[in-house]
């Protein structure tokens, strides 16, 4: 990630008034803005069959899932993300609102450009939220979900779920999710099928 240069950091305030108006997102890191790239057809198919398969297992449950529209705000507004699904049933978080302070779930698609940051300091910052229970990767060059799953202590336990025919387990929301569902109309090349 290369943030965009400005003469001073923003203000939490500065940052939410910028995204009202602006034609491409910004994730917001301590007083820094980061613009995020589009993602590829897969990228957008993966995360809408989740959103249908988690939104209709959740039904009535009173929770919410939300695209990658809606933000997450960690650590009293320092910073800001866009994750491509996050769930919360917390009634504090207000759907007026374009951020979510209490997410349950939250997933991310990988993209070549922002695996590692996900994976590293991204996935960092989330598990400094307390409600957090789950922090799901989706592959999106090949059919591999990773779920890590938060235990006592704040110990972090990862369950793989690998090949079209395994089915993942949502512990947090208690939802199975077919890999062929969350996979459904993704084509990739045969080379990179694992």
């Amino acid at each position: 990630m290369i943030a965009l240069s400005s003469q001073q950091p923003l203000t939490p305030e500065e940052y939410l008034e910028l995204e009202k108006t602006s034609e491409i997102k910004h994730e917001y890191i301590d007083g820094e803005i980061y613009a995020m790239a589009g993602g590829t057809g897969n990228h957008n198919l993966i995360s809408t069959n989740l959103l249908i398969l988690i939104r209709n297992r959740l039904n009535d449950s009173g929770c919410r899932t939300y695209l990658s529209d809606m933000k997450v705000n960690l650590q009293n507004c320092r910073r800001f993300f866009y994750p491509d699904l996050v769930v919360t049933c917390d009634k504090k978080d207000d759907p007026k609102l374009s951020y979510v302070h209490f997410p349950k779930v939250v997933i991310e698609v990988l993209s070549p450009s922002t695996e590692s940051f996900d994976r590293g300091q991204k996935f960092e910052f989330y598990r400094s939220i307390p409600s957090l229970q789950e922090y799901i990767l989706i592959n999106s060059d090949h059919y591999l979900v990773e779920c890590f799953r938060r235990q006592k202590q704040d110990i972090w336990l990862l369950q793989t779920y690998k090949g079209l025919g395994a089915i993942a387990y949502i512990e947090a929301l208690d939802i199975y999710a077919p890999l062929s569902d969350i996979y459904a109309m993704v084509e990739f090349e045969p080379a990179t099928e694992i």
